[in-house]
């Protein structure tokens, strides 16, 4: 029998400690790219002083080590554990918990988790959202994502009849880019989850949002759907900032699974143009 590898839970607290300061001060390059792609496209002049503007931002906060807004996120935390891993030295959950403590005081990031009714602050933006998976091998991959309150308000869940088809799942996406119109400070990306149940689907669309800009679906059915909801997304004319022009979405990432003979879950969880996310293999 092999020996499981051991990792202490301590690594894993100081990588989500570090990645939290990276993921708040330090846009993705294929973030970049893709805004860089969208100012060749842009054809409003707004829009496209819009994203050079956002270009700009991502520098300020990379050369002065400053968020790159004011919105620091609630921390969201996704894990996949190799099945040969033998965590040790505590609880992991905890272990999270204190790395989000950690990062967001080291990197002076605005703590934004409250009581969600008397709005009392937890003073240390945790609990942070975790999500485990159990995956083969003996490593432990792990994303820290910071998600905004602004881009998270405008994600929407639909429990819709089977009836509704493929029809009813590209309304849907167009109605919620439509309603989210300036607040979700576009260009946006979308995690689009289809089938499932409610829960599944929504961890889907959120962890859709770490694939890669510019990458290809490897399912066929979904990259054919990815294209042509960008293509209707970006007809909507609501463009870079809410101002207007062609780049309203970034990309379109869809997840398609099986459902219930009875049901056809959708979930539409919107992403801000930084999509603030970091990761490691530990």
């Amino acid at each position: 029998m092999p020996v499981p590898r051991e990792i202490d839970v301590a690594l894993i607290r100081d990588t989500v400690a570090e990645l939290c300061g990276q993921a708040d001060l330090l846009l993705p390059e294929d973030v970049r790219r893709a805004l860089e792609r969208g100012m060749a496209t842009e054809e409003s002049p707004v829009g496209r002083e819009v994203l050079a503007r956002l270009i700009e931002n991502a520098d300020i906060a990379r050369d002065e080590s400053m968020p790159m807004c004011q919105d620091c996120g609630l921390a969201v935390i996704f894990l996949d554990i190799g099945q040969e891993v033998h965590l040790v030295g505590g609880d992991l959950i905890e272990a999270v918990n204190q790395g989000v403590r950690d990062g967001y005081e080291r990197h002076y990031l605005r703590k934004s988790v409250c009581h969600p009714f008397t709005r009392q602050n937890t003073g240390d933006n945790t609990p942070a959202v975790v999500h485990i998976s159990i995956v083969p091998g003996d490593k432990v991959h792990l994303w820290v994502v910071p998600k905004g309150g602004g881009s998270e308000n405008m994600s929407k869940v639909f429990l819709l009849t089977p009836a509704m088809g493929l029809k009813g799942v590209k309304e849907r996406v167009i109605e919620t880019v439509e309603a989210a119109g300036p607040n979700p400070c576009p260009p946006i990306i979308l995690g689009v989850a289809v089938g499932g149940t409610f829960d599944d689907a929504c961890r889907r669309a959120k962890r859709a949002l770490l694939r890669e800009l510019g990458s290809v679906n490897p399912d066929p059915e979904a990259a054919a759907l990815e294209a042509e909801l960008l293509e209707l997304v970006n007809r909507t004319g609501i463009g870079p900032a809410g101002l207007g022009g062609r780049i309203t979405a970034l990309g379109v990432f869809v997840d398609i699974r099986p459902c219930h003979i009875a049901s056809l879950p959708l979930a539409v969880n919107v992403q801000c143009h930084a999509a603030r996310h970091k990761e490691a293999v530990l």
